[in-house]
């Protein structure tokens, strides 16, 4: 997954840098262009964080105020604007605007409700913490700046970090912090100092001698501000959270049409993935029994579906690497794919790196890996596939379990999905499209669906020798992403069990107990997110399969002009393709 389910904005008023939604010179388009400069001008200074994420540095030494009144601040602002968008006749638009504004409007109207309804400020530890680490890690992560400059932003911000810790703890209200959300945030916290002890202070020798000396005061500052928090968030925080993690089904069908932005009710993505799961393990168990009958293994016939399945699975998992090999792996997997993605004429490949990389302490604990690109205006610069380590302390049965459900194969399908063809591709195709909305507001499920398609594609054309064990590991994947969809609904709006849980995972998915306990935490973590796999691959099949009924299909012309509109809602980027109506 990417590591920014949906991206906030930024402009540049006066710069060039800036390119508006539309190209046209007057009328509705004018007045668009100049809303639209104006709501992303304003979060150049309301969240600067995510500014420097994106790729405009001129707010890089400071950091979101997350102050009751900074919230109000930022809601009456989108308020404002919303406002004077729906002034705007939509119709008098061009095409490319009218989408443009409806992915404004459900962002404006997203933020609003977050602030006010939702009221994540109040009981989301595990969004602070995040906040934390990352008003660090985007100044050090990349190369946008000498590292002396960054080093002085990186200063000033730690100076002003524990403003944002005291801010979390004002705004949290134990009692309604659920304790995944408390225990979790409490874990993460001293990641801040690793990243200065590992990002930061180790090139101080860059500065001027009154330069590092401000370096090591600033991070002797928040060095004890971390500090005080951890004790806050031990003796006060975890003791004390008893909010209930499960979202309930007003809130979540709400969350549910601003992340999807689809027709889609809850009903029928919950009917559609259990028809897709039978439909996936029906097409598993075949695959299967040719595995195994080819292999000559006794008895086939008289196994069951379950059974069947699993033996063959079992032969992925026999080819695992070393426990301490996992980045090295998915690099060699990453190489794999690009090999043969070049070989097939696949699609048009970036012209900007992709490096693999341990995932940063602060960001473990809730996927396994993720892709983190780089910002729309930054776009020379690298994105990073970050893979989790195995955890320290583990048991060498919960590590052996890790190493089965990550074996080589599933790691060059999850290669795939991060990489290439997938989030890395899809995002730098992204960053291209002349639109500062588009780029920064992207839809999850179209860029969660099309990594999910891009591994069904990859297979399809035979990748990784055209093996039918890779197959096999690539469809239990897809089992993943159906029964993803299935838990999020399934745990905040009708209360399952953990138990009901992992057994939906490690039976009907084939998932092992660590990866399924893992999934169980980010279920409790999160919301929403978890539909959009399933939801957008499916919007992704159903695009692919009209424009080949078309005749004249050619993958790589459809795969480029498919990602030419951006991340847009897949029912957006349908339209554009085929001359529909923006509804």
């Amino acid at each position: 997954m990417p590591s920014f389910t949906r991206r906030t904005g930024i402009a540049l008023m006066g710069s060039a840098a800036f390119i508006p939604s539309a190209f046209a010179a007057g009328g509705a388009d004018a007045d668009f262009d100049a809303l639209s400069k104006r709501w992303l001008e304003s979060f150049l200074a309301l969240q600067p964080i995510t500014a420097t994420y994106v790729g405009d540095h001129r707010f890089d030494g400071q950091i979101d105020d997350m102050s009751a009144a900074g919230r109000a601040a930022r809601t009456a602002r989108w308020r404002m604007l919303l406002q004077a968008l729906g002034r705007i006749e939509r119709t008098q638009l061009s095409r490319n605007n009218q989408v443009d504004a409806a992915i404004l409007k459900n962002q404006l109207e997203y933020m609003i409700w977050d602030d006010e309804r939702l009221q994540s400020w109040a009981w989301d530890a595990y969004g602070w913490s995040q906040t934390a680490g990352n008003a660090l890690y985007f100044l050090m992560a990349r190369d946008f700046a000498p590292m002396a400059t960054r080093l002085k932003s990186a200063a000033a911000r730690m100076k002003r970090l524990p403003l944002l810790l005291e801010q979390m703890r004002g705004s949290l209200v134990p009692a309604r912090v659920p304790p995944i959300h408390a225990a979790t945030a409490a874990k993460q916290n001293g990641g801040v100092i690793d990243i200065v002890d590992s990002m930061i202070l180790p090139h101080a020798h860059v500065l001027a001698l009154a330069d590092q000396a401000e370096l090591k005061t600033a991070a002797d500052l928040l060095r004890g501000a971390v500090k005080l928090h951890q004790k806050w968030l031990d003796e006060t925080l975890v003791p004390n959270a008893k909010g209930d993690f499960r979202l309930g089904a007003a809130l979540f069908d709400e969350k549910l049409a601003f992340t999807l932005e689809s027709d889609l009710s809850r009903k029928e993505i919950r009917a559609r993935a259990h028809g897709a799961l039978k439909q996936t393990r029906a097409q598993m168990h075949d695959l299967a029994k040719r595995v195994l009958v080819a292999r000559k293994t006794p008895n086939v016939d008289a196994m069951d579906e379950q059974a069947t399945i699993q033996a063959a699975l079992d032969l992925c998992y026999a080819d695992r690497p070393a426990p301490d090999r996992l980045v090295e792996t998915s690099r060699g997997a990453v190489a794999m794919a690009t090999k043969f993605v070049r070989d097939k004429n696949i699609i048009t490949l970036p012209d900007a790196p992709v490096r693999i990389i341990t995932m940063p302490r602060f960001q473990q604990g809730v996927a396994v890996a993720y892709c983190d690109p780089p910002g729309p205006l930054d776009k020379k610069l690298a994105t990073f596939y970050a893979v989790s380590p195995i955890p320290e302390g583990w048991s060498r049965k919960q590590t052996d379990s890790f190493l089965r459900e990550y074996n080589r194969r599933a790691i060059a399908d999850i290669a795939v999905h991060e990489a290439m063809p997938g989030h890395y591709v899809q995002l730098w195709h992204a960053n291209k499209y002349p639109s500062m909305i588009r780029a920064v507001l992207w839809s999850g499920s179209f860029v969660e669906g099309w990594a999910a398609y891009a591994e069904n594609m990859m297979a399809e054309e035979g990748f990784y020798q055209a093996d039918p064990l890779y197959r096999l590991a690539q469809l239990k994947v897809w089992l993943r992403s159906i029964t993803n969809a299935i838990l999020d609904q399934a745990i905040h709006c009708d209360g399952m069990s953990e138990k009901d849980a992992m057994k939906l995972m490690t039976e009907a998915a084939f998932q092992e107990e660590s990866e399924a306990a893992g999934k169980w935490t980010r279920a409790r973590l999160s919301s929403a997110q978890l539909s959009t796999y399933f939801v957008g691959r499916s919007e992704h099949d159903a695009i692919r399969k009209r424009a080949q009924e078309k005749g004249g299909f050619n993958p790589k012309h459809y795969h480029d002009t498919m990602l030419s509109f951006g991340s847009p809602p897949a029912r957006f980027a349908e339209a554009l393709m085929f001359g529909d109506p923006i509804t």
